[in-house]
């Protein structure tokens, strides 16, 4: 690791409290709304407006820094304001004034990742690879929240989550003043714009892949406790199902260092499109197996660790130099944004209509969609490749 020990700690605890919030609020946000009397398409639309902001969010963010250099600033003025937003829904869980405080915080609080991302890579340098080894303690982080707070929901109940998840942003914006700034490393000559190199073929097919990808993990981040419970399991052996599919995340972060160089990153992409496929069918269809969600949990280690090792590697070789903030953003925007949006819509309609296991072999089509259309890519990305070597 080319970082000093301390800014390499630095950038970890962001990770960590940015990563524990995502713990507390996704798991076991649903429930908390379930268990406030709304209903299931409610839930869904709550869900796709956290999502859907990061449509537009990251990019407006990314642009500024991109604009300003000043990334670190804008993560800070944004934090601050999540706070605020979502300090909001202590005064009233009526719906339209929920949603317009999701929509708040989550436009702010989704602007954070991104620039975090093209700040730690600009630390990173050349050591690239080295990405994962940081971002791990996000999903420590994950990990360690999803696991107690399981059990303490399952002891006081699902009312104390809006506090827990109000301290965790309140810690985010701390480690926000200790994470040092460094300007992206700049491209020699002529710059090319944003249009340029986001239209280009192989580009479009990569996002595309990202927002099926995304798309298919609707009903699992919307209602898979939600699902579990109704199947019998204890919160705490939810909140315990969770951390392990981030545990494994972690095994992959530790080891993606060595994959890449080895493998490259376009086929770990399409090994990690064709396990989150099988992935879903699992859930679907074997809830009443533990064995069987145990094996589904394991393979989060592909459906959004190797996926997301592989595609941030992928950003960050497709947008250089000062496009690196706008490129993270848009990565954020079209798969975790329009993707994750779409996906807890269709999923909140299907959900009722259609049911849990008919839900998630609609997730599972979106993976095998996005695996054929990452075969067109691999064969145009190593095309890309051979002839930049060549010249």
């Amino acid at each position: 690791m080319q970082l000093k020990d301390k800014i390499y700690w630095r950038l970890s605890g962001f990770y960590f409290f940015y990563f524990a919030s995502v713990g507390a609020l996704f798991p076991y946000w649903g429930l908390f709304l379930q268990s406030n009397g709304y209903s299931s398409q409610q839930i869904a639309n709550v869900f796709a407006v956290i999502m859907g902001t990061k449509l537009i969010a990251p990019y407006i963010w990314g642009w500024l820094a991109d604009r300003t250099g000043k990334r670190m600033l804008i993560i800070r003025i944004a934090s601050l304001f999540s706070i605020l937003c979502f300090a909001g829904i202590f005064y009233s869980y009526d719906y339209a004034w929920l949603m317009l405080c999701m929509f708040g915080f989550s436009f702010f609080w989704n602007a954070n990742l991104p620039q975090f991302e093209a700040v730690t890579f600009s630390h990173l340098g050349e050591n690239t690879h080295r990405y994962s080894a940081i971002r791990l303690w996000g999903s420590l982080g994950f990990v360690l929240l999803v696991a107690l707070l399981g059990s303490l929901l399952e002891y006081y109940g699902v009312g104390i989550l809006p506090g827990f998840i109000l301290v965790l942003l309140i810690l985010i914006w701390f480690f926000s003043f200790l994470a040092p700034d460094k300007a992206s490393q700049k491209v020699l000559g002529r710059q090319q714009s944003i249009q340029n190199v986001l239209f280009k073929p192989h580009i479009i097919l990569f996002f595309v892949i990202c927002l099926l990808l995304q798309a298919s993990h609707g009903p699992y981040y919307a209602f898979f406790s939600i699902y579990l419970e109704d199947n019998g399991y204890s919160r705490t052996i939810i909140g315990q199902l969770w951390a392990l599919g981030v545990l494994a995340e972690v095994v992959v972060f530790m080891v993606m260092h060595r994959l890449l160089p080895r493998w490259g990153a376009s086929k770990l992409l399409m090994v990690a499109l064709a396990l989150t496929a099988i992935r879903w069918v699992l859930i679907g269809h074997y809830a009443d197996s533990a064995v069987v969600l145990l094996l589904a949990q394991l393979l989060h280690a592909a459906s959004f660790g190797v996926y997301h090792a592989a595609s941030i590697h992928l950003v960050h070789e497709f947008f250089p130099g000062s496009l690196q903030g706008r490129g993270q953003a848009l990565y954020s925007s079209l798969s975790f944004g329009a993707g994750g949006a779409i996906g807890a819509y269709y999923s909140g309609i299907s959900w009722d209509s259609l049911g849990a296991a008919r839900t998630y072999d609609i997730a599972s089509g979106m993976a095998v969609a996005a695996l054929l259309i990452s075969v067109i890519f691999f064969v145009q990305y190593k095309k890309l490749t051979v002839s930049s070597t060549v010249s």
